[in-house]
């Protein structure tokens, strides 16, 4: 297929700038991949589409605060600084992102205001926004590692942009029970500290949130449980380079950077007893669905795993692992949406995109999702 049958129009006010205050509140389109069908519904709502033995597969990475803002030696520039990888513990070496990055050269050193204590030194450029940071400070390194990410800030995506216009900060302040006499700016960053993360968040390594598991909260999971569904756990540590825009026409050309997953071998039998009960599996995001896809055997069934993928995922595709998807609405264009287009057909999941944008779904992180199940 090709780049340009992924493209089309999502207006800038549907693009969510903010969470909703109830997780599993937001809207949920269901797309019926053997029909066609199209259902509206709320995420918790979907309940009433699984029973006994069916089985959820969510991502239980947690996102560290990777945004930070530094000033560079002498100039005194502001630059940003997003931390990708640690490359060495010991070393303190990192793999990071800057920002303006022509500014910015090996042997140049980055001062934090917040802790002048920590200061970066760059000793190698690795892309063109790339470098490699060494930090020198006389914290050990659990101290320096605490105190590093006390420097940083959640790492929401550009597209999301603050400060809002009057109309929507005052849809936040209501929608999250904001007094006006408390401080907005304080408040915005607490809530994004707990809603850019799962209610499950606990191995740390992401940089970008598993923006579809984000959407089930403990009453939604229990509820399930009620019902007889369970759910399992794999890790997938969102990596920055895997929402970088897909720039060729022909999508055979384009790569994805590698992404760590670990699959344990807890996940691998629930996934096997669900396939030998005829269940549901519902892969819940695309990383979730890409790490199943990576580490499926021949017979059907997948395997404990830990190690890293560059799986690209477009149709046409055969899927094994998971017989049912849940996953946010993705920007056009984008190797996520290939993705979902992949598993649901391109026909329908096209078609669908166009009428959640007629029905003024919200898309992004902080946005609404799409289940599809035949």
């Amino acid at each position: 297929m090709k780049l340009s049958q992924f493209k089309f129009k999502v207006p800038d006010e549907l693009i969510a700038q903010y969470p909703l205050h109830y997780r599993d509140e937001a809207r949920l389109i269901v797309v019926h991949r053997t029909t066609g069908k199209i259902e509206h519904m709320l995420v918790k709502d979907m309940t009433t589409l699984f029973g006994e033995g069916d089985l959820f597969i969510l991502n239980d990475t947690r996102v560290f605060p990777a945004r930070m803002y530094a000033k560079k030696e002498k100039t005194m520039a502001n630059i940003e600084v997003f931390l990708l990888r640690e490359l060495n513990h010991e070393m303190r070496y990192w793999d990071v992102l800057v920002d303006p990055a022509r500014k910015i050269r090996i042997g140049n050193k980055l001062f934090f205001d917040d802790d002048p204590s920590i200061v970066a030194e760059v000793i190698d450029n690795t892309t063109s926004r790339g470098r490699t940071l060494r930090f020198l400070t006389d914290y050990n390194n659990d101290e320096f590692i605490k105190h590093l990410y006390a420097l940083g800030h959640t790492p929401l995506p550009k597209y999301i942009h603050r400060p809002m216009d009057e109309e929507t900060l005052e849809e936040f302040k209501q929608e999250f029970h904001i007094a006006d006499d408390e401080d907005l700016h304080a408040c915005v960053k607490e809530i994004d500290e707990e809603r850019y993360q799962t209610i499950f968040a606990t191995k740390i390594g992401a940089v970008a949130a598993p923006a579809s598991s984000m959407h089930f909260s403990k009453q939604l999971l229990k509820r399930l449980e009620i019902q007889g569904v369970s759910h399992g756990f794999l890790t997938s540590h969102m990596a920055l380079g895997n929402f970088k825009a897909v720039d060729v026409e022909d999508l055979t050309k384009h790569k994805v950077d590698s992404e760590q997953i670990i699959i344990p071998q807890q996940l691998a039998d629930q996934v096997a007893k669900a396939h030998e009960a005829g269940a549901k599996v519902c892969a819940v995001g695309t990383e979730v669905m890409r790490a199943l896809e990576h580490v499926v055997g021949t017979d059907g069934q997948i395997k404990a795993y830990d190690g890293w993928t560059n799986k690209f995922i477009f149709p046409p595709y055969d899927f094994t692992a998971a017989n049912a998807f849940f996953a946010n609405l993705y920007a056009p264009q984008s190797s996520q949406l290939m993705m979902v287009a992949a598993f649901g057909g391109y026909e329908n999941v096209m078609h669908a995109y166009k009428v959640a944008v007629k029905e003024k779904y919200r898309f992004g992180d902080y946005g609404d999702a799409m289940l599809i199940i035949d």
